[in-house]
């Protein structure tokens, strides 16, 4: 098969029994169950949830988003071989590692196939939990411009681009558009203070203020038992987001949880160690397309300036990138999964079809 052919771009079609829209974001799809294939499920796999918990299954696909938009490539290439498997293999392996060392748990109750998840619902924190322990990327340009306060956290004179951080920063930015929050633009992705939680936390759906304190020690333990982990492959975990959620367990408590995908090279900064000691910043992570993007097109203001989102969504339609540039980021993502789980990546020569099946047979939904 072509390598188009072994891209899943499309994974919002699916013959997935459910009874809601399905939901499709930048990279993944989500099915909510009927109730009683929910109900069904819960018995027959006896899942750690109340019986009545509402149950999903996510799709990863392989499409590529970067700054806001979704990429392309020559001879119809509409997304990256091995990209999904390879961030689920990831979180796969994080999550299993947070819950033997007595971390929180996830909402992933299931692995059916490599770009499936079953989940619990979950009600989202409306916070991009970043956690940041070199200073580059967004932090390093306002650092630039002489700002010296990062998310209402004054930052010391004297810092050079991508360098270590005196200590591990919590930087946290907005989940979708808030409206109503006091000093909160109403917009995507901006940037907030720990003061505006507090002073707002049941607007970004905290239980309490106590949980403020609570997503912080998530966030902080989560990356330190990534970088520890990365540091043994001479890996550099640089900066991370992290997303949590609250569900209700089998006892009817709720808990707050990760949700969403940890440690993955989408959503984090990852270095070389080598490379990094020997002056040179070698990406292992999707910041190294970004760049790639960057140097590719003329005018590079486009893709940084959220100003000109119009013409940045026009280049991105408008523009197939070269296959060399996608294959470059394919063993990417491949390589950092394969060094971080030990294991060969397997990726399948027809995955709607594989996946399709594994549904049909082994969890009865699709009819």
């Amino acid at each position: 098969m072509s390598l188009a052919g072994k891209v899943l771009a499309v994974n919002d079609d699916l013959p997935i029994r459910t009874d809601k829209p399905v939901h499709s974001g930048k990279v993944r799809s989500v099915y909510w169950l009927t109730e009683a294939d929910s109900r069904r499920l819960i018995e027959e796999k006896g899942y750690p949830v109340a019986p009545d918990a509402p149950l999903a299954v996510m799709v990863i696909s392989d499409r590529i988003s970067a700054f806001d938009c979704i990429w392309t490539g020559e001879g119809g290439m509409h997304g990256v071989p091995g990209k999904g498997a390879a961030l689920n293999a990831i979180s796969n392996h994080w999550f299993k590692l947070f819950r033997e060392q007595g971390l929180a748990d996830s909402h992933i109750l299931d692995i059916p196939h490599p770009l499936v998840w079953i989940v619990q619902k979950a009600r989202p924190v409306m916070i991009e939990a970043v956690a940041r322990q070199y200073i580059t990327g967004s932090m390093w340009r306002s650092y630039q411009k002489g700002e010296r306060e990062f998310c209402g956290i004054e930052i010391p004179d004297g810092l050079q681009k991508d360098q270590k951080l005196p200590e591990l920063l919590i930087t946290p930015s907005t989940k979708g558009i808030l409206k109503g929050i006091p000093g909160v633009p109403e917009a995507d992705d901006v940037n907030i203070t720990r003061a505006n939680i507090e002073d707002n936390f049941e607007a970004f759906n905290f239980r309490s203020q106590d949980d403020i304190d609570l997503y912080e020690k998530l966030l902080k333990e989560g990356f330190e038992v990534i970088s520890a982990e990365l540091e043994k492959l001479d890996q550099i975990f640089v900066d991370t987001k992290f997303e949590f959620g609250y569900v209700t367990d089998a006892h009817g408590e709720e808990k707050l949880i990760y949700m969403d995908e940890v440690g993955t090279p989408d959503s984090s900064r990852i270095w070389d160690g080598a490379e990094y000691r020997n002056g040179k910043v070698v990406e292992n992570s999707k910041e190294g397309f970004r760049q790639a993007l960057l140097n590719h097109f003329p005018d590079p203001d486009i893709l940084l300036n959220k100003d000109r989102m119009p013409e940045r969504q026009a280049l991105a339609r408008g523009n197939e990138l070269p296959e060399s540039l996608l294959m470059d980021l394919s063993a990417t993502y491949i390589g950092i999964a394969e060094k971080i789980t030990g294991k060969k990546l397997e990726i399948s020569d027809d995955p709607k079809a594989e996946l399709i099946e594994v549904l049909r047979k082994d969890y009865g939904l699709v009819d």
